[in-house]
């Protein structure tokens, strides 16, 4: 189970500690975890939505937010406001679009794209929970960490070294086939709602890989991140459109 611990600890701020260093092949492996700690993360924020029941729907709203920013410690964020940055201030070059990335500041762009996208991710969690379909909350997590292996998958990945490195080198990539698309299949239980929501999240996937190719010739961790975030933020729209 070495490799769903390393799932765990990397995309989650819960109380995970590694007995030691993961071997790079158990790195690979942990992909195969992730839509697990999707659909955890996801039943997380349903446990809230339950335990808060007969709150005012935006102190829910705001405390089922606060967890899911939390129990991620705000990985993907961080992603989605490195790129954002840089595919402003990159002006189309690949090498500045790159380097930007790697800058840990985040200039105006970035900030204004985590209010936007936060604000939004509010609003819809609200008009979810006041339509009385709490469930629904465990959607956009999972199904955006089924997206994230499918992009290391089937896109090159740009960035030499690290942890995303390993992901992509030693990836059993027979198996994460199936797992992604049993989990495909898994959101179709939640009938026409699932299929919609499957429908969006996959049109998303596949517009922002495209803009990956089009402007790097691959992905990175940042523009994996950022996938996830705009991605689960189309889904809660989704939901509550």
């Amino acid at each position: 189970m070495n490799a769903w611990w390393i799932a765990l600890q990397f995309l989650t701020r819960l109380p995970v500690s590694l007995s030691a260093m993961p071997e790079p092949q158990q790195v690979g492996r942990s992909l195969l975890f992730y839509p697990a700690v999707g659909l955890l993360i996801g039943g997380l924020l349903w446990a809230v939505q339950a335990l808060t029941e007969g709150a005012p729907l935006l102190l829910q709203g705001a405390l089922i937010l606060t967890l899911w920013v939390a129990v991620t410690g705000a990985l993907h964020l961080d992603g989605l406001a490195d790129s954002a940055d840089a595919w402003v201030g990159g002006l189309g070059d690949v090498e500045r679009t790159l380097r930007i990335m790697k800058d840990p500041a985040s200039g105006p762009i970035a900030v204004v794209s985590l209010v936007l996208l936060l604000l939004l991710k509010f609003a819809a969690i609200v008009a979810i929970l006041d339509a009385g379909h709490g469930v629904y909350l465990l959607l956009a997590p999972w199904l955006a960490r089924v997206l994230l292996p499918l992009l290391l998958l089937i896109t090159p990945y740009l960035r030499a070294g690290g942890l995303g490195a390993a992901l992509v080198e030693y990836m059993p990539h027979t198996a994460l086939r199936r797992v992604i698309g049993l989990n495909l299949l898994a959101v179709l239980l939640f009938g026409w709602t699932g299929g919609m929501v499957l429908m969006v999240g996959l049109g998303v996937f596949f517009y922002l890989r495209r803009l990956m190719l089009q402007r790097l010739g691959g992905c990175t961790g940042d523009t994996a991140g950022a996938l996830v975030e705009i991605s689960e933020c189309a889904i809660v729209l989704t939901l509550a459109l």
